[in-house]
């Protein structure tokens, strides 16, 4: 009974198997093909083999459909608030986000981390009225959460919140906003914070190479590339946060940006209310020290004796998002160093198996340019020659076009995931907000992928002799520089780099 119900099995199986060949067969032959008789032998067998790579060249696929993207509503308030809206009845949330003109490229030199600082207790130091702790308290028992941050270029706040309890949540942004009571308590203990992550920082190699890869690029007194020390932390008092509080948080400076579930009448009347006691008020911005970039090859390496591989980083500086080439280096980035179908990805490290990961980016920013970095991480014994391997794949990009295919499936890679731009509302109106505070166009995004789909191969040659300088690349290498293939004076002189952490005072 048992060897029955075996055979029985083999053969449904078998049926199964024979029928979905059958159909994959008559699905990639043309439908002349169905009156020929079957091939036999090793002819068959082949054709078998060759079916499926037939049917996938036959894939047509339809022209992507134009994306909707909602309307946005823009209004400014009375006291020169910024306000972007948009209403999403799809849940009972709200949510609320908030860019102000400040960050910490506006630190002095000797206090780097105030703007950090201060991002961090506006919110735990509570207000004038409650100190954090109360505001935590009131904002747990009904799921809410309110934040505030200073980035590089940028303050930063947000708020979710039930659509029911949307004027507790409001009330508690602006007074956080308005209202900071920097508490002393809470002042040293983000001090304490800055302290730990300064003696952490040389906990993670890859934090390392990136850190010191910036500085290289910018300088390392640049606001784009400087640390926090201990000294600079000690140098904060409470009286440099109020300050700093005081000069650069305005509504004026302000864009905030409201989704979710609400009439867009009834929103900006509430947001207008909790921020009627905001007034407006002189903003002058001090100057910021702009990138000045000499191109010039370096070798640098940091000597970490308990690493076993290497870790690389090589490149230069980058560009700016409205550069009317940025389309065009999108296409050049994903060819060369892009994903799995990159030219470092298939030649370096699946062909000569010289990394474990390698890959990189020609990074555009809106007010600085980025920067244009390669990585790779691979054994000690093949460092230099990884290194080499990549500087020739970037030259390569500069003395001739791609292939069709290249460029078909770089174009395709930016243009297939296009929608997940337009994951959200939050995603869009966040978007159409920091386009604002940069002074982009509303449609930048639109037109960039308008522009992608007109670049040709002669547009990626002319970029990449452009903006790409294989022979003025700076390279860094951390791990164990005695133990690797070759010395990396073959490279070029190589400077030391000492990642030592000055020790803080007494």
């Amino acid at each position: 009974m048992k060897n029955t119900w075996i055979v029985r099995s083999a053969l449904i199986l078998m049926c199964v198997t024979l029928g979905a060949g059958a159909d994959l067969g008559q699905a990639a032959q043309p439908p002349t093909s169905v009156k020929k008789a079957a091939p036999k032998g090793k002819k068959r067998a082949a054709q078998t083999a060759a079916a499926p790579e037939r049917a996938y060249k036959q894939l047509k696929y339809p022209k992507l459909r134009d994306i909707q993207v909602p309307d946005v509503q823009r209004l400014t308030l009375p006291n020169g608030m910024q306000l972007f809206v948009l209403e999403d009845h799809e849940l009972p949330l709200i949510y609320v986000s908030a860019l102000i003109r400040t960050g910490s490229i506006y630190e002095p030199a000797d206090k780097i981390g105030l703007a950090g600082l201060t991002g961090t207790v506006m919110r735990t130091g509570g207000t004038t009225t409650r100190t954090g702790d109360e505001i935590d308290e009131q904002l747990e028992q009904i799921a809410a959460s309110v934040e505030t941050g200073i980035g590089t270029s940028s303050g930063r706040a947000s708020m979710s919140v039930l659509k029911e309890d949307i004027d507790t949540g409001l009330v508690a942004l602006a007074d956080v906003l308005m209202n900071p009571a920097f508490r002393q308590d809470k002042i040293d203990l983000a001090k304490i914070s800055a302290r730990s992550a300064i003696a952490r920082r040389n906990d993670n190699p890859g934090g390392i190479a990136s850190r010191e890869y910036t500085k290289l690029i910018y300088g390392p007194d640049s606001v784009h590339a400087r640390q926090t020390e201990y000294a600079t932390i000690d140098n904060i008092v409470r009286d440099d946060l109020v300050a700093f509080h005081r000069r650069y948080f305005h509504p004026n400076s302000t864009l905030l940006a409201v989704w979710g579930d609400f009439e867009a009448k009834a929103m900006i009347a509430r947001i207008e209310a909790a921020f009627k006691d905001w007034p407006k008020a002189e903003v002058g911005l001090p100057p910021v020290t702009q990138v000045q970039y000499e191109f010039r090859p370096t070798v640098n390496a940091i000597c970490k004796n308990d690493m076993n591989q290497s870790i690389i980083r090589l490149g230069h500086i980058g560009g700016l998002l409205n550069d009317p080439d940025y389309h065009a280096l999108m296409v050049m980035n994903e060819i060369l160093g892009g994903g799995f179908t990159s030219r470092l990805f298939k030649n370096v490290r699946s062909r000569q198996g010289l990394a474990y990961s390698v890959g990189g980016a020609y990074g555009s920013d809106f007010d600085h340019p980025g920067m244009f970095v390669l990585s790779c991480q691979t054994k000690l014994e093949s460092t230099v020659h990884a290194t080499e391997a990549i500087i020739a794949e970037v030259r390569r990009m500069t003395q001739e076009e791609v292939t069709d295919e290249e460029l078909k499936l770089a174009k395709d890679a930016y243009l297939n995931s296009f929608v997940f731009n337009f994951d959200s509302k939050g995603q869009i109106i966040n978007r159409l907000m920091t386009y604002a505070y940069y002074g982009y166009p509303a449609d930048f995004l639109q037109k960039t992928k308008d522009n992608v789909e007109k670049v040709n191969q002669a547009d990626v040659l002319r970029v990449a002799q452009a903006h790409l300088r294989p022979d003025q690349m700076q390279i860094l290498v951390l791990g164990r520089p005695e133990a690797c293939d070759k010395s990396l004076a073959t490279l070029g002189e190589v400077r030391t780099i000492d990642i030592t952490i000055p020790a803080p005072k007494p």
